[in-house]
């Protein structure tokens, strides 16, 4: 691991991850495990419960979480997969964190105001604080590179900011981070409404695609896609912006540029366009989830890959916790 930059992302096990977070995380996450990079992929179970979850529900949502990852190419070899809350570090680390972060800066943070309004009834501390858990997620391991899209920006610069601080009040003790946006991938939006980002809270679900959807249900999907009256296939985001979608996907996972890409589409109708993107999609992840049932179903392995990750992890974890322990004056 010497000399290997480290890299640290982590997905919530809520429901199954939808094309969005496939493009925009795991999909990436298995081109990050390089020969300059060591990588650790943490299933973010502590931050699902933000929001209030049926405990049978979780406990199978976090299994399916961490089958998926590995069948979507992380290399427990290369990389350490590994469950949050199995690494107590990190709530360890949060506690010293969170009495070196202000509340105005957590009051600023956009995500909470989001979720405030979308669950008004359990509006609860960990709502608010989460993003010192998350920056302790990063800090933890002496991490080089975070992967983050624009919803995370600003998560990242708060991690950041209390690295800096504690590091000014107590010495160095916190390696900064950085953020990089991957070069593959992109934002990917609602097929029924292609304003917004792609959810797996959309109440329509033929708003979004699932990794683990059906391939029929995948094709359905896209045929029920939005677009619009001219028939025009072009790449034009503020006036059309459901086939600019459509065309973002197929991109997205031919490789190709977007010049080639509209191209590919020239004298084509939309409903060529809906079926030729589905295909693609489809190209690609069936073959993540047949893996995904036959990792599954492996339940010792499963079972080995966490315990070897939460392993792996907290010998780093407890390295940074003890350094950040003493300059606190937690000595034992």
């Amino acid at each position: 691991m010497e000399n290997k930059k480290i890299v640290l992302s982590g997905i919530q096990p809520t429901g199954t991850p939808t094309l969005g977070n496939y493009v925009g995380a795991v999909r990436n996450w298995a081109l990050l495990q390089k020969e300059d990079t060591f990588c650790c992929y943490c299933v973010a179970d502590l931050h699902a419960i933000t929001v209030r979850q049926n405990p049978t529900e979780l406990r199978k949502f976090r299994y399916n979480m961490a089958a998926l990852l590995l069948a979507a190419g992380i290399d427990p070899e290369r990389s350490i997969v590994f469950m949050q809350s199995h690494v107590p570090e990190h709530t360890q680390l949060s506690w010293v964190l969170n009495c070196n972060t202000y509340m105005g800066e957590l009051s600023r943070m956009t995500q909470f105001k989001d979720k405030s309004a979308k669950h008004e009834d359990n509006i609860n501390a960990g709502l608010f604080t989460y993003p010192v858990l998350m920056a302790a997620d990063i800090l933890l391991y002496q991490t080089d590179l975070v992967p983050v899209g624009h919803d995370q920006k600003q998560h990242l610069e708060l991690a950041r900011d209390i690295a800096i601080r504690f590091n000014n009040a107590f010495g160095e003790t916190f390696k900064v981070p950085e953020g990089f946006i991957p070069g593959t991938g992109g934002r990917i939006m609602s097929l029924q409404e292609p304003e917004k980002k792609m959810s797996k809270s959309d109440p329509n679900p033929n708003g979004f695609v699932a990794i683990m959807d059906d391939p029929a249900v995948i094709r359905n999907k896209f045929k029920r896609a939005v677009t619009d009256c001219d028939g025009e296939i072009r790449y034009d985001l503020q006036n059309k912006p459901g086939v600019s979608n459509l065309l973002a996907i197929y991109s997205i996972f031919t490789g190709k540029s977007m010049d080639e890409t509209v191209n590919d589409f020239k004298g084509s109708g939309y409903g060529a366009l809906k079926t030729t993107v589905a295909d693609a999609v489809v190209e690609e992840l069936m073959p993540i989830q047949q893996r995904f049932r036959e990792i599954s179903a492996d339940k010792e392995y499963v079972a080995k890959v966490l315990s070897d990750g939460a392993e792996a992890a907290r010998r780093m974890a407890r390295k940074t916790v003890s350094k950040a322990y003493h300059k606190t004056g937690f000595d034992k």
